[in-house]
């Protein structure tokens, strides 16, 4: 399996129309995202972008959401708050964003993206230790690659507002396959998250034992927002996350 970083005018029509934003927009510390092409198994492939700061502690694979792109506001916010700390990390598209459909990938499409991209930022990390997951449907779909084969080089997994179940559907179906998961995981998560209830979730990470940490993140909702009378803002509430996240994985 082969990656490619892509330059040409093209790509950066890409980039433009998710509207991540003009071309020659530079981020934390200084360094651009730099666009790469991410050859799948089966064919074709989807984008992503590689973001390093000078020196990398670590770096981190990041799979969106179900309904956002890698270019979305909230992966842009990880992305480059983890630059910020050390951390380096590759976001991509899953095949049906890269098409501009609103049908989620058929799980194996998925975690082969998932497999496909943690094979990229491994050969993009220069021997820096590899980490995986992402927000809400990303993250999932992560842990359930991981669960059905190990993930090339990864040695952790750090999800960010893990969608336990459908909104207020409480349930611990999709948590089952995290039991198959044998690497160590980091949760970060609201209290207020529709799509994992506290105690539920609370119980299903406490099951997996010391492989598994629980980080709470108060008054945050599935988008980690807070509300207005809460004394934070949705700013505070991501710094956290992103200490938290940064510091776990260069922990290690």
């Amino acid at each position: 399996m082969t990656i490619s970083p892509v330059r040409a005018a093209a790509n950066h029509l890409f980039m433009t129309a998710l509207h991540h934003g003009p071309r020659g927009v530079r981020y934390a510390g200084g360094v651009s995202p730099e666009p790469v092409s991410i050859a799948l198994p089966s064919g074709g492939s989807v984008s992503g972008l590689w973001l390093a700061p000078g020196r990398s502690g670590a770096c981190v694979v990041l799979a969106h959401g179900a309904g956002v792109g890698m270019a979305h506001k909230s992966m842009v916010a990880i992305a480059e708050g983890l630059a910020e700390r050390g951390i380096a990390s590759l976001r991509y598209n899953f095949p049906y964003m890269e098409r501009q459909s609103r049908r989620v990938d058929a799980p194996p499409i998925a975690h082969a993206a998932v497999r496909a991209a943690a094979v990229a930022a491994k050969a993009l990390a220069g021997g820096a230790p590899l980490f995986a997951g992402g927000r809400s449907f990303g993250a999932r779909m992560t842990s359930q690659a991981q669960a059905k084969a190990t993930l090339d080089g990864v040695r952790g997994l750090v999800f960010f507002a893990f969608p336990l179940h459908p909104a207020n559907q409480g349930s611990e179906e999709r948590a089952v396959h995290l039991r198959e998961v044998d690497l160590p995981m980091l949760f970060l998560q609201g209290t207020r998250d529709a799509l994992a209830e506290a105690e539920r979730l609370a119980r299903v990470v406490g099951q997996l034992g010391p492989r598994a940490e629980l980080a709470w993140l108060e008054d945050a909702d599935h988008s980690f927002h807070v509300r207005a009378g809460s004394g934070r803002s949705d700013a505070a509430v991501m710094a956290e996350a992103l200490d938290r996240a940064a510091d776990w994985m260069l922990s290690h």
